[in-house]
């Protein structure tokens, strides 16, 4: 893959579409609470950093799900739409929102402390728990 590898998706029903430049193949999975709840399984999602554009902003609801983060989702199908940090404004993009490149991999799993074990991804990733992230972006 390039430096950026601009890719676009929609929500189910289309009335919320996105355009991003992926800044790299990664592709992440988030096991904590939250995004269980949220998803209804392990969320998995690509980093769009802060290069997203999206239409139809009329049609999303944004939930505050904590104090640094929020979550975007159509209000007329339910899709999840995206994970934004709120001071920065980074995206994070369910997976399947987009027509993803063949080279994008799942190269890593956080939150694997909170994951539940009836079920496994068979690649190998790196593992990171959620004290272990905590400590990453506070710089601990």
């Amino acid at each position: 893959m390039s430096d950026t590898n601009p890719v676009q998706g929609s929500c189910l029903c289309g009335s919320v579409t996105i355009k991003a430049e992926l800044p790299s193949s990664d592709l992440g999975v988030c096991h904590c609470s939250m995004c269980k709840k949220w998803s209804g399984g392990p969320l998995l999602a690509v980093d769009c950093q802060t290069s997203v554009e999206i239409s139809g902003e009329e049609h999303i609801s944004v939930f505050n799900s904590s104090d640094w983060a929020e979550r975007g989702f159509c209000s007329n199908c339910g899709s999840h739409l995206f994970y934004r940090l709120k001071e920065t404004q980074q995206y994070s993009v369910p997976a399947g929102i987009f027509e993803l490149p063949p080279e994008v991999t799942m190269t890593h799993q956080i939150f694997i402390d909170e994951k539940p074990t009836y079920y496994s991804f068979a690649n190998e990733t790196r593992n990171i728990t959620g004290l272990e992230l905590v400590t990453e972006f506070s710089g601990e």
